[in-house]
């Protein structure tokens, strides 16, 4: 390796130590800055976690400190390996409140506990915690509650006897909330043990799901008409109950045949267009709600824009835990630099990057002097410039004599 680039590399590795150790303040100044600069009023925060891999085969040996963070774990692509955990914290404008990095064995339980402790001193108003079904379990409901105090769950339908028999089975009609949004409350049980559900519908949704299960069920019904033999070991039968795409309408008969579960798919088709959320919050009103959780859109947008279609926070090639948690660290301040830039140019990123791109210069050459001049550039360009309060590059820049022949 060039000692020049040796020498950079140990500079950026100084500058990613010297993150990690003021990275709290760093955090809480950046952030409410942007907070000052857009007047947000943060009373929502969404939160989820994922999770990034390494290309390692043993994890790091425990040191006892909590401070080893490559841990086998089961990562959110469906597979076992040493990993990270990642959380993040967004407003509902899509900017990063905060981050934090676990030990890739951490269990939701004890990442919440750890957001409960650093959000507490950031004076951020009334805090509703949004979260998706993952995260719901009587034992982080408990502990969301300690934390933020209010909070905003999604569900889930299939799995949770509750919710099939008194939920999605009570009478009342939907309200309106906006543009392919209605909603409805539901109250289950009495007293204290009272809980407060929000049934919501999006007829849009309902008829995308609805043809798709018909093409399925379509399909399926085509596949067995061409075998004779429906024995669930056959290997086309085998194929389609591993299949993601049709094994939840399959069944097994008490003679081992593979057949179209009906029941199944009737039963699929209650719950088109609809997701339940629950709330501890008497105060939130269900338009609220149905639109709060809406926003979870937002932090799945940021966790695809993190790992894999701009900033590519994986693969990873850190092994030190502070350098790892720089990294995801750099990775989030990334983000809100491009959500901030989405918010000023009311563009997406991806068009703020190719029009910023089209600015070229060109090395020019005279006997005297040697000097790069910028391209002119179009309209577009300038508007996001004057969005984003950033001048124009001068049209000739960095002028130097040019070197003597010999």
């Amino acid at each position: 390796m060039h000692w020049a680039t040796l020498t950079n590399h140990i500079y950026l590795y100084e500058a990613m130590d010297l993150l990690h150790e003021n990275v709290a303040e760093v955090e809480n100044a950046v952030f409410f800055h942007v907070a000052n600069l857009f007047n947000l009023v943060v009373d929502v925060i969404f939160y989820d976690t994922t999770t990034a891999s390494f290309s390692i085969d043993e994890e790091d040996e425990d040191t006892g400190d909590g401070t080893c963070f490559r841990k086998y774990g089961y990562s959110k692509e469906g597979t076992w390996s040493p990993q990270i955990v990642v959380a993040l914290a967004v407003t509902r404008e899509g900017l990063p409140v905060r981050s934090w990095v676990f030990p890739g064995n951490t269990s939701d339980v004890d990442t919440v506990k750890k957001v409960r402790e650093d959000l507490r001193g950031w004076k951020l108003g009334r805090a509703l915690f949004v979260a998706d079904s993952a995260i719901n379990s009587n034992t982080n409901r408990d502990e969301l509650a300690k934390a933020c105090g209010k909070y905003l769950l999604a569900t889930r339908m299939g799995s949770v006897s509750e919710i099939k028999e008194d939920v999605l089975t009570r009478p009342g009609r939907f309200r309106t909330i906006a543009e392919n949004l209605q909603a409805k409350e539901v109250m289950v049980g009495d007293g204290v043990l009272q809980r407060r559900y929000i049934l919501c519908y999006n007829p849009r949704e309902a008829e995308r799901e609805r043809k798709h299960r018909q093409q399925v069920v379509k399909e399926l019904e085509e596949e067995l008409k061409t075998h004779a033999d429906h024995q669930a070991t056959a290997r086309w039968a085998i194929d389609l109950l591993a299949s993601g795409r049709y094994r939840r309408y399959l069944a097994i008969d008490k003679q081992n045949r593979i057949r179209l579960d009906r029941e199944v798919v009737h039963q699929a088709s209650k719950h088109d267009g609809k997701w339940v959320l629950q709330t501890n919050d008497d105060t939130i009103t269900v338009e609220d709600a149905a639109a709060g959780y809406k926003g979870l859109l937002v932090i799945e947008r940021a966790f695809r824009t993190l790992k894999s279609t701009r900033i590519k926070m994986e693969p990873m090639f850190h092994w030190l835990p502070k350098r790892i948690e720089a990294h995801v660290k750099l990775c989030v301040f990334s983000l809100l630099v491009q959500r901030v830039a989405e918010l000023e140019c009311k563009r997406p990123w991806s068009h703020i990057q190719r029009t910023l791109s089209t600015l070229q210069a060109t090395e020019f050459r005279t006997p005297k002097n040697l000097f790069f001049q910028r391209n002119e550039p179009s309209s577009d360009f300038v508007s996001i410039l004057k969005s984003l309060n950033i001048p124009m590059p001068k049209t000739v820049l960095d002028i130097k004599s040019a070197p003597s022949e010999t």
